[in-house]
């Protein structure tokens, strides 16, 4: 590290009391970059500047730029974490999380046209005559509100233009399933349509309630008026408000007021997200991005503590997606916010299990509107991460196997991939030159030993090669890993390495690591991944061997002919690339290859069609 500064930092930390308290680290600038708490200052304290090379990459960096830091003792550690809540809301410190929502205020949009539509903008627009509801902090809550009020109201939402498009083609599915009302048929009039709308937008102002009240004095209007079909439509229209509510109530039936957290990774990128449930109804969801994170359980920890810490409802349970420090701490800090009780939990089983991992595929789907990934890759790759107990998602994954064919053909293939898609620009083939016989665990060490050494070779630049991986994933077991390790370690590698070990039948079975097998089959997702690398990794090394065994025979073959030796028969192949072109090839065209001559050349055109 370039910190001139760290042996006056460690002194000056080793000078601390073993009290609770807060630091705060800041840059030559004289900026606070961090804030911490801590049960022993002098412990916490000093462990940012011992062993600094083996600090996770954020840490890293910032330790990288303290210039000095200060601190604050405290009676106890609840009242650091209090101070610590205060000075980060107080100095947003560029270390600490952050939130960044990543959203604007949406809107609820009322056409101007004589047919006019609900529906959902971003912001307000430049139209003469439009009508707007709003602004809304969530657009959870709009998108929800605008498909609720449309389905209640049957009001339509194709693209047609009415009354232009009046009669023209039949009815679309939505009216035939009853969730139109079939404008396009052109038998409802203006006036009609204007009162359905109306009420529509009473229905988002006032809510559900208020709104069945005013709509059940109006259809008792129409009856005592003996206008009965005008009465009925209004009757359907009350029935399908009440389905709709009724539906949305009791989807979750154990969630009263909650709000339920996940966090997710990928790469440089983090994400939380946050569903509120009030009164057993999902009533919004919020997301923020975090930036890159190493520990889990740290971000998680600071991130509950900077979303609560302000004028957010705290509500009386908080369903978290994975354990965290100081669980009793902190809900004692948010109780005492609140007024009262408040409890986290992480749940195991049932429901609670279903709305975390609602809330860990949204997070997902969010980091993959980032990347060039989907949701699903991000979760898969999050899984794999836990499985094998990552400090991150593995985003790249280098696999390697070896094939023989006998002793002459040994070759390794490496395959890999990237957010969990194959990369095939980046596969790369090896031919084994210093292992003699059939000795896997050496062959495995000299392509793995040769791969990071062109990493470490500044002049020879392979986009392959030039990115350290991730993951390292072998194809064989805890004796394939034992051999390799080591190697890696001394290279200065610091990858996970793991085995993939396959069944009687060649099929993916688990994992291995060095201290033994690691069952991945309860894991549907991270099981497919690791079956689909260690298919695709064999399918590469044997596609390689068989391809340089054909080669490698054909060759053999051809010095048979007189004036071939073994140069000018690899000279051939290597020229024509495969055993078709090279008994097509003319007399000239052998001639042209490096080292032939022309009778050489007419000599083994004859050797070649001496059977024609």
């Amino acid at each position: 590290m370039d910190n001139p500064r760290l042996p006056f930092l460690a002194e000056k930390a080793h000078q601390l009391p073993l009290r609770p308290g807060v630091y705060l680290m800041k840059n030559k600038n004289n900026e606070i970059i961090y804030v911490g708490k801590a049960k022993a200052l002098k412990n916490r304290v000093s462990s940012y500047f011992r062993s600094v090379d083996r600090h996770l990459p954020k840490v890293y960096q910032m330790v990288s730029r303290v210039f000095d830091f200060d601190y604050i003792i405290t009676d106890s550690e609840f009242e650091a974490l209090v101070l610590e809540c205060s000075l980060i809301k107080q100095h947003t410190p560029k270390y600490n999380i952050l939130l960044k929502d990543d959203k604007g205020y949406s809107y609820i949009k009322i056409a101007p046209a004589r047919f006019g539509r609900i529906r959902q903008v971003f912001q307000r627009e430049e139209e003469e005559g439009a009508r707007y509801i709003g602004p809304y902090i969530s657009s959870f809550v709009v998108n929800e509100t605008v498909d609720e009020v449309n389905r209640a109201f049957r009001l339509p939402t194709c693209s047609r233009k009415f009354p232009q498009e009046f009669g023209k083609g039949r009815p679309c599915l939505n009216y035939h399933i009853k969730q139109c009302m079939g404008l396009c048929r052109g038998k409802i009039s203006e006036e009609e349509y204007a009162e359905i709308l109306d009420q529509a937008i009473t229905y988002i102002k006032e809510g559900g309630p208020q709104s069945l009240e005013r709509l059940t004095r109006r259809m008792e209007e129409y009856a005592e008026e003996m206008q009965f079909e005008k009465a009925a439509q209004i009757r359907d229209r009350i029935r399908a408000i009440q389905r709709i509510s009724q539906s949305q109530k009791v989807v979750f039936q154990n969630t009263v007021n909650q709000d339920v957290i996940a966090l997710q990774r990928s790469g440089e990128e983090s994400c939380a997200v946050v569903l509120k449930f009030r009164e057993e109804r999902l009533v919004d969801k919020e997301h923020f991005l975090l930036g890159r994170i190493d520990s889990l359980e740290e971000a998680r920890l600071e991130f509950l503590l900077r979303y609560y810490t302000g004028a957010r409802e705290i509500p009386k349970r908080i369903q978290l997606d994975g354990e965290m420090e100081d669980m009793e701490l902190t809900a004692q800090f948010f109780s005492q916010q609140a007024g009262y009780k408040v409890e986290l939990h992480v749940p195991q089983r049932g429901e609670q299990v279903r709305l975390i991992e609602m809330a860990k595929t949204n997070a997902a789907e969010q980091l993959s509107q980032k990347g060039k990934w989907t949701g699903r890759d991000v979760a898969v790759l999050d899984e794999l991460a836990r499985l094998l107990g990552l400090a991150s998602p593995p985003a790249y994954i280098e696999a390697y196997d070896i094939s023989n064919i006998g002793s002459d053909t040994v070759v390794g293939g490496m395959v890999v991939f990237e957010n969990g898609r194959p990369l095939r620009k980046c596969y790369r083939k090896f031919e084994i030159k210093t292992v003699e016989g059939t000795d896997d665990y050496a062959s495995m060490r000299e392509m793995l030993s040769r791969r990071f050494l062109r990493m470490q070779d500044a002049e020879k630049k392979d986009e392959a090669f030039d990115r350290k991986p991730d993951l390292i994933l072998l194809d064989g077991g805890q004796g394939h890993v034992g051999a390799i390790e080591p190697l890696l370690r001394e290279m200065g590698i610091d990858t996970p390495v793991f085995g993939m070990v396959k069944d009687d039948r060649h099929r993916t079975r688990a994992i291995a690591a060095e201290g033994g097998e690691i069952a991945i089959n309860a894991s549907r997702s991270a099981f497919s991944l690791v079956t689909a690398i260690q298919d695709e990794v064999h399918r590469y090394s044997i596609a390689y061997s068989r391809s340089k065994h054909q080669k490698t025979s054909f060759a053999l073959a051809m010095t048979q002919c007189p004036g071939i030796g073994e140069k000018r028969a690899a000279e051939v192949y290597k020229h024509f690339k495969t055993k078709k072109a090279v008994y097509q090839a003319t007399e000239e065209e052998l001639a042209q290859v490096k080292g032939m001559t022309k009778a050489s050349a007419k000599t083994l055109y004859g050797f070649l069609h001496q059977e024609d």
